[in-house]
């Protein structure tokens, strides 16, 4: 248990820390020489398996992370923005050393957000076909070097029909089935508020090809009441075991100026009913204006988090634009989140972001791949969300980890800016 470590996000303020991580050493740059930011450094942290200049139109997304049953790591990205390739692109690395070098191993087309699993000694991608486009999964036997094609109901085309939203999320198994949250993007409104949120299941022994193994639960919308009128939607769900055994949907929420919220539904034991308590299933959680991933740790019986915590110096930015910061939280029971540990960091928050990072637990360690926004010597990343690396990452004794390893101090909150 690792409780005694950890301080709330209301507390992190008053911390003084020292600048150092054990096995995450920082590296400060900036793509600017701004006053008051360091010298830029071409190197981001971490080993890159991907890169793609700014100039080119094309920023990388949506990395996922799985380890074979032979020990070899997989990893994916793909490819969005102005130029980005059509059909979607997502990209296949493979490393056969713990992370330590990486190579490609395959390009597959027209999947999108794909979450990255493995069960039953193959590989799949759940996600869909297109930005908004229908939910698909896709197959793997030979470690990622060919997938199959989601043609129909029967070869992993899971709805005929709709517009669909989703984030490399977890794939969760528990009691016989598979869990992996959605959103249907059909609903009224814009970003945010067009976004319904439900769970997808299939038994384990499924074919899980086969549209008719998954069932889904109902899909819930939102309220403009809620939050005193700050809600902006939710998304990026991730499928959890509760304490008490029951399946919840923890969902990132979009909420300005406050930030730093998220949502939990419930979800039935047979998946098809989805309920929501909006006086008691908002949370505080660090971060939670940005996608995260939450998993449960056996060892210490305690649920670990990595995400995009809002440091002090930047809380008067758009809670959803601070990506400048990795934060390992962690939890008893799912409600009350504790900063462990503020892994990766950069003082410039316009251009700088570990982002949407996928992680599994690897004996002691954490394993992380993130889509990276940093320096490069083509003039570093368009801005912090469209991010030029793919970069895989290792937090070794992540249970030990405490505010004393973190790699930077957080501060006061600084004067309101202008937003870029």
């Amino acid at each position: 248990m690792q409780r005694s470590h950890g301080v709330t996000a209301a507390l992190l303020g008053s911390m003084i820390l020292a600048v150092c991580c054990a096995g995450c050493a920082q590296r400060t740059s900036g793509a600017s020489l701004r006053p008051g930011l360091p010298p830029p450094s071409l190197t981001p942290p971490g080993v890159v398996l991907d890169h793609s200049p700014a100039a080119s139109g094309r920023y990388i997304g949506s990395p996922g992370i799985a380890v074979l049953s032979s020990g070899e790591y997989l990893a994916k990205d793909d490819v969005f923005g102005p130029n980005k390739p059509k059909p979607r692109l997502t990209r296949i690395f493979a490393s056969k050393d713990r992370g330590l070098t990486w190579a490609h191993r395959s390009d597959v087309y027209d999947v999108a957000w794909a979450s990255l699993f493995v069960h039953r000694d193959a590989v799949y991608m759940m996600g869909t076909n297109k930005p908004y486009g229908k939910a698909v999964i896709l197959k793997s036997v030979d470690a990622g070097a060919t997938w199959t094609d989601p043609v129909d109901s029967k070869s992993g085309l899971l709805f005929k029909r709709g517009s669909f939203h989703c984030a490399p999320v977890p794939v969760l198994e528990h009691k016989g089935r598979l869990w992996r949250a959605m959103e249907d993007a059909s609903g009224p409104g814009g970003w945010g508020y067009r976004f319904l949120a439900f769970m997808m299941s299939a038994p384990v022994d499924a074919d899980l090809l086969d549209a008719d193994s998954w069932t889904s639960s109902n899909a819930i919308g939102h309220s403009s009441e809620w939050l005193g009128g700050q809600f902006g939607g939710w998304l990026e769900g991730n499928a959890v075991a509760a304490p008490d055994g029951h399946i919840v949907n923890i969902l990132r929420v979009s909420r300005t100026p406050e930030g730093e919220t998220a949502a939990i539904i419930r979800i039935s034991e047979d998946g098809k009913t989805a309920t929501f308590d909006p006086e008691h299933g908002f949370i505080p959680f660090p971060g939670g204006s940005v996608k995260f991933t939450i998993r449960h740790d056996p060892k210490t019986n305690r649920y670990w988090a990595l995400s995009n915590a809002m440091l002090p110096q930047h809380k008067f930015i758009v809670p959803s634009r601070v990506r400048n910061a990795l934060a390992l939280a962690s939890s008893a029971d799912l409600r009350q989140w504790d900063i462990n540990c503020v892994l990766l960091y950069h003082p410039d928050r316009a251009r700088h972001g570990f982002q949407y990072v996928d992680w599994l637990f690897d004996g002691d360690d954490i394993i992380a791949v993130s889509r990276t926004a940093y320096d490069d010597a083509e003039g570093g990343a368009h801005n912090q969300h469209d991010a030029n690396y793919l970069t895989f990452h290792r937090f070794p004794n992540f249970r030990s980890l405490s505010m004393q390893d973190s790699v930077v101090a957080p501060q006061a909150p600084v004067k309101k800016r202008k937003i870029r």
